[in-house]
This record gives structure tokens, sequence and C-alpha cells, in this order.
């Protein structure tokens, strides 16, 4: 009895001991959450170099705020290639996807997403009239799941630096896709712009970026100067217009930097990677709880010349000093 009731009181001792242990045991620290990760879809109508910087700006900006690709921002970027039918395709792609929000760089970018989809917040850039595109109900007020900014270029001051750096022209020749509505909008007020500087619009439509040289082509002997809107499927194929201009002495003008440092002598313009920036910064307001329906659109302010010596010399112009020292930006 002695040596059972020894064994039942170290059995005791054992398992209290066991017991004690059990609750002064640090528990194992816990590995904390790590930060969900953002999903983002980017559509862009074709690659060029105003629209690929207008992009570039719009990461950069999101980069700046702590949405940084590779550690929690995660971006689909799929470009249609100037086809409408690529377009449908990437909008129906998002729409199943789901992701926190889309970016839609150009026109018919944005008109294909907003028609696949009300629910998902929708950025734009590189639009110039969301209103005649139907993207937004005002530009103060869009009250849609769209918004963003503005590329509304100063078109009557772009045609008055024509006539500054060639007083004799009389006609100036417009290149555009008459089926991209911020192109007709840009024809429609070099129309009105004209007759006050004394200059005639010569417009030729294209439908597709190989009819752009012949476009260009149509123009020699008709025209004192050319004049490229900003204008996506023109501007893809902006290289052609540059050497008809080269070839015949008609000097080209763009609408926006990029086409200068591309080859069109000048402009007066916005900064596309600005743009971009201002576009990722209403992103990341949408993505920390702002509704796109209260954000109005924005518009960059301002505007600087970009001057192409170079361009001016192989079209056979002579820049005036007044306009080459007021340039901000002058190539050589």
């Amino acid at each position: 009895m002695k040596r059972i009731l020894a064994s039942l009181i170290t059995l005791l001792l054992v398992i209290g001991l066991a017991g004690c242990a059990a609750q002064t045991e640090t528990p194992a620290p816990q590995t904390a959450p790590q930060a969900e990760k953002v999903n983002i879809g980017i559509v862009q109508i074709v690659q060029h170099p105003a629209l690929d910087t207008a992009r570039q700006g719009f990461l950069d900006a999101l980069a700046d705020q702590g949405y940084k690709q590779d550690e929690n921002l995660v971006v689909d970027y799929q470009n249609a290639q100037g086809e409408q039918a690529n377009l449908q395709t990437i909008s129906q792609k998002f729409v199943q996807d789901k992701p926190q929000l889309i970016l839609a760089i150009a026109t018919p970018a944005a008109v294909a997403m907003a028609n696949a989809t009300t629910e998902l917040p929708i950025l734009i850039t590189a639009v110039t009239d969301p209103v005649s595109a139907k993207l937004v109900k005002s530009n103060e007020k869009p009250d849609t799941n769209v918004t963003g900014t503005s590329d509304m270029n100063p078109v009557a001051d772009q045609l008055k630096l024509i006539k500054e750096i060639i007083p004799a022209a009389q006609k100036v020749g417009i290149i555009y896709n008459s089926s991209e509505v911020n192109s007709q909008v840009q024809a429609d007020i070099a129309d009105k712009a004209a007759p006050g500087l004394g200059v005639e619009m010569v417009k030729v439509t294209v439908t597709a970026s190989s009819e752009v040289m012949q476009a260009a082509q149509s123009m020699v002997g008709r025209v004192d100067a050319i004049y490229v809107p900003t204008d996506n499927m023109v501007v893809s194929a902006l290289a052609s217009v540059v050497k008809i201009g080269e070839d015949n002495d008609i000097p080209v003008f763009g609408a926006e930097s990029n086409t200068v440092e591309s080859g069109c002598l000048a402009t007066v313009g916005i900064d596309y990677y600005q743009l971009g920036r201002m576009t990722g910064d209403m992103a990341v307001r949408v993505l920390k709880g702002e509704k796109p329906q209260d954000m109005a659109i924005q518009q960059q302010q301002g505007s600087d010349l970009v001057l192409n010596l170079k361009a001016a010399q192989n079209m056979g112009v002579t820049v005036p000093e007044a306009v080459t020292a007021r340039a901000k930006t002058v190539i050589k």
C-alpha cells in the first residue's frame, strides 16, 4: 500500500508540474499578415510615345505613393494594337477579372471600357473631350464610374504658332481619323479658329494607319504646312508624314511635345508624362475610397513651346529668333 500511495503522489506531482509549465510557456510569435496586393488593369489603344509616356507617368505616381510593381501592385497591361476588336476582348477580360480599377488610355480604349462596365472604377487619360465621348455627364461632376484627365490641347494657339513661323501660310492641311471623337473635336476647333488667323484648313481623313502616308502625299502642292492633331492613328504613323514634309519642304507641326521629338517642327502643347502623373494621383484617391462619379475631370494648365531646329532645317524653314528665344525646349 505504501508503495502504491507513493507512486500515486509522484504521478500527481508530475502532472501538476506539467500543467504549470504549460500555463507559463511563452506562446509562439505569430507572423504578421502580408499587405494585400492591389490589382489594376491598363488598356491602351495603340503604342506611340505620347501614350506610353502617359502610362509611365501614371505608374510613377502610384509608386511614389506606395503602390509599387513587383511588391504590392499587380499590373495587367493590354495593348489593342489599334484594333477595335481587340479593345472589346480586353474590356471583357477586365470585367471578368475585376481589378480594383482600370486605366484606359485614349478615347477609343476609354469608350470600349465604359461600354463594358458601369461598376468597375475607370480612370482615363489622353482623352480630349470626355463629355462628347459620352464617358461622363459633365467634366465638373462625371456622375458615372469614369473620371481622369483630358488632353485637350490649345489648337488655336498651335495654328497661331504656324502663322508666326510661316507668316505666308494660307492653307494648312490636317490629317485625322474622323471616327475618333477626340480627333473630330480638334478638327472642328481648327475650322473655327482658322478664319481669324487668315488660313484655310484642308482636311484629309483616314480609316487606318496604312492610309496616313497617302493622305500626306495628297497634300503636296495643296498646302503650306501640315498640322497633326493628337490623333492616335495618325501619330502611330507619324514618320511617314514627317518624311513627306522633309521630301517636299512642307513643314509639319504637331499637337504635343513627343511628336516634335519624333520629327515635327514645333508645337505649344501639354506634357503627357505629367498628365499621366495627374491621373495616377487620382487613381490613388479612388483606391483609398473616393468615388469616380464625384471626382471632376482634370486638365493640365498651361502649355510649353517645343521647337525642333533640325526638323526646321530638313523642311526648309528658318525659324524667327523671337520664337526660338521663348521656346522651353529646343531640339538641335
